[in-house]
């Protein structure tokens, strides 16, 4: 089939090199032209594990093509999605759909014969009836069908996330549509994946619903975690008690410092804004959304308090990680964004390590002092904070890392290690829930 794919951001990169995969021709459209330009000479704009060699290999065997002017790809194409960003608008809250509907603009202006336009982007209840009347009224002729078919990739797992996913949500009651999806994703009868087919307003409502529900049960565990430290619980082994329940399950379930990422932040606040206007207000979300917010902004507070002081004028601070979690260069609403700042304005001087996202941290973190690995980084410092999980934090030299420190101090907000071990180490040791 031939695809055309409006956007080369996260969403519609990976989905396009990965219906490339399928065997499908696919034509990512971009008005960046710095991006088409280095995704022509190969270079990915993004990191994603696997992701340049699935985009290499589909350009090399000529199912995967990038260009400025999508005018042709839209008119040959069986499928057109519009994966652009909805980013939160500002000053109310709501998604920015203006990128989303200046691409159903375009598109009108293109199809020729019976084409399926797929909204791939998260956009609210609605949009997709939006997105129809702007197509009709641009071309009351055209012989076309909108489709819901939101994504649920993770970042760092998206290649594995759309090859083998728990299901695939459409959201169209248009027959002729409905083959065309089946054919797009046929590749993934192997695996016997459901394909769930629903109203297209149900299914924009479940690509909401899912991200709210997963930042409820992080935001849940954290609470979770608070308790705790103050009973002498572990919040680790309540999250295995209680995750072991499978009307529960085990995954997000992990205390931290709060979620962060393009997704959950955007996503919650979205659907609050959607419910408070449909009169259907979501106060668990609303809840959700409320304390993640001022969990973030208390990290720098449980920082200082390991350190003993609440003046850091003149203590220099180690992190380890900065992008929202591994596997990802994605800076979108990181924890540490309003962490780091946070620390320098308690006077202390902040140096950092992250494997990936380093260079685009650069620009959101000013003063702060970005080293090139993990023991660099945690010279000469009063506390070495572990903000982002990456693996090769997992297994680091402990007693080398004390060496390079002035005080042996840890704050490790991922509990990546175990208490005991840090304090047979010889470090003071601070952790998310456990006591």
């Amino acid at each position: 089939m031939r695809v055309a794919m409006i956007g080369t951001g996260y969403v519609g990169l990976v989905s396009g090199a990965c219906f490339a995969d399928f065997g499908h021709v696919v034509t990512c459209i971009d008005k960046d032209p710095s991006k088409i330009e280095r995704l022509e000479r190969g270079e990915i704009p993004i990191f994603e594990p696997g992701l340049d060699d699935l985009v290499a290999r589909n350009v090399r065997e000529g199912r995967l093509f990038f260009t400025l002017e999508g005018a042709e790809a839209i008119k040959a194409a069986d499928a057109v999605f519009i994966a652009v960003g909805t980013p939160t608008r500002r000053g109310d809250g709501h998604a920015d759909l203006s990128y989303v509907y200046a691409a159903a603009e375009e598109i009108a202006g293109l199809i020729e014969d019976f084409t399926v336009i797929v909204t791939k982007s998260t956009v609210p209840v609605g949009t997709g009836d939006e997105v129809e009347a702007i197509i009709r009224r641009v071309r009351p002729d055209a012989q076309f069908a909108v489709v819901s078919n939101p994504e649920f990739l993770r970042e760092g797992a998206a290649i594995e996330d759309f090859k083998r996913p728990d299901r695939v949500v459409v959201g169209t009651e248009d027959e002729r549509a409905q083959a065309v999806m089946r054919d797009l994703y046929r590749p993934l009868s192997l695996n016997e994946t459901p394909i769930v087919f629903t109203g297209r307003r149900t299914s924009e409502l479940i690509k909401y619903a899912a991200n709210a529900f997963l930042a409820m049960k992080i935001t849940f565990i954290n609470e979770m975690a608070d308790l705790c430290e103050k009973v002498g619980a572990d919040v680790q082994q309540v999250a295995k008690g209680i995750g072991l329940d499978k009307r529960i399950g085990g995954k997000f379930l992990n205390a931290g410092p709060g979620y962060g990422g393009s997704c959950f932040p955007k996503d919650t606040i979205a659907l609050v804004k959607t419910a408070q206007d449909f009169g259907a207000p979501t106060r668990l979300i609303e809840t959700t959304v409320e304390v993640n917010d001022a969990r973030k902004k208390a990290m720098a507070g449980k920082i200082a308090a390991a350190i003993g002081a609440t003046d850091l004028t003149g203590k220099t601070i180690g992190v380890l990680g900065v992008t929202f979690k591994p596997n990802t260069d994605d800076m979108r609403d990181a924890p540490s964004l309003d962490i780091l700042p946070a620390l320098q304005a308690m006077g202390a001087r902040v140096q950092a390590y992250d494997p990936e996202g380093a260079r685009e941290a650069a620009h959101m973190l000013p003063g702060v002092d970005f080293k090139a690995g993990a023991y660099e980084a945690a010279e000469g410092i009063d506390a070495l904070v572990i903000l982002t999980e990456w693996d090769q934090f997992r297994a680091l030299d402990l007693d080398r890392l004390k060496l390079l420190m002035k005080v042996p101090v840890v704050v490790d907000l991922r509990n990546v290690y175990k208490a005991s071990e840090m304090v047979r180490h010889g470090f003071t040791y601070a952790s998310i829930g456990r006591g």
